[in-house]
């Protein structure tokens, strides 16, 4: 599939940008190189960091990561493997139009290193804290094992992308008109863009972490799992891939790709360079 990324430039319902998501993330397309050019440069992204790679990659370092761990070795390590695998996955998909001529900036890639050591520290935390205070109390427990890790981990994937892209607060990015004409560079879109992937990006993951502690509470009360505790743990399992593999498209489609500002909104010499309402950028991933 063939993507004409000037088509996220208008108007359009979520559930359209859903569709178009849905269309984008098929991993069938993930060989085509058409489907997997970055819109600022027009090169063509490494295959593990195309779109249509991110859920089959991402799935098993998810489930992997939420593995009730007994000592903090193996959960640091699959913390880490998602961790990284995300923060490369945000600097490829970044917007690049304040650094077209540069592959990875040194600085950029001192953020990359930063970005998936301070989340996998953060992402581990619960897991720390009960195995520095053990304890057989059910309430340290829940607390600890499945409810803590919905925001912690949701915290820590946001800001994977705050720091990855960080040098676009610095920099900032480039905003064109309605006729894709380039009006200035700011660092107002360029804070917006962030913030909107990475909250997309919190609520993919902190959803993810949820949803399956929910249904497991549930179903540790039914008869069946009395019966055959084991099913519990395939369960849990299979819920987060399911989970995981429905909320990409979804968080994807939170915001429109190509982001929209207000001319009020941007710098004064942006404002006094067009008469437009309003200028677009690109939002990344």
């Amino acid at each position: 599939m063939e993507i004409d990324w000037s088509q996220w430039r208008r108007e359009q319902p979520f559930f359209h940008r859903l569709l178009q998501w849905l269309d984008i993330l098929d991993p069938t397309t993930l060989l085509a190189s058409n489907s997997s050019v970055h819109p600022d440069t027009g090169d063509v992204l490494p295959t593990i960091f195309r779109a249509s790679a991110f859920t089959p990659l991402a799935v098993p370092l998810v489930v992997a990561m939420l593995l009730p761990h007994r000592g903090m070795k193996p959960a640091l390590f699959w913390q880490f493997l998602f961790q990284s695998y995300s923060a490369g996955y945000n600097l490829a998909n970044r917007n690049k139009t304040t650094s077209k001529d540069v592959k990875i900036p040194l600085q950029q890639g001192f953020l990359l290193v930063g970005a998936a050591t301070y989340t996998t520290c953060l992402g581990v935390f619960p897991q720390f804290v009960m195995n520095r205070y053990t304890s057989n109390s059910p309430t340290l427990h829940t607390v600890f094992r499945k409810i803590l890790p919905v925001p912690v981990l949701a915290i820590a994937c946001a800001l994977n992308v705050a720091i990855v892209r960080g040098i676009e607060f610095d920099k900032g990015v480039e905003v064109v008109d309605e006729s894709g004409n380039v009006v200035g560079v700011s660092q107002l879109a360029g804070t917006k863009a962030i913030k909107e992937t990475a909250f997309s990006r919190a609520v993919l993951v902190g959803t993810t972490v949820a949803v399956p502690n929910l249904l497991v509470s549930y179903l540790q009360r039914t008869n069946f799992i009395r019966r055959f505790p084991l099913a519990l743990a395939p369960f849990r399992h299979t819920m987060t891939a399911i989970v995981f593999g429905l909320m990409v498209p979804i968080s994807f489609s939170l915001y429109p790709q190509t982001g929209k500002i207000k001319r009020s909104n941007l710098e004064p010499l942006i404002q006094s360079a067009t008469t437009e309402d309003s200028l677009y950028y690109n939002r990344g991933l």
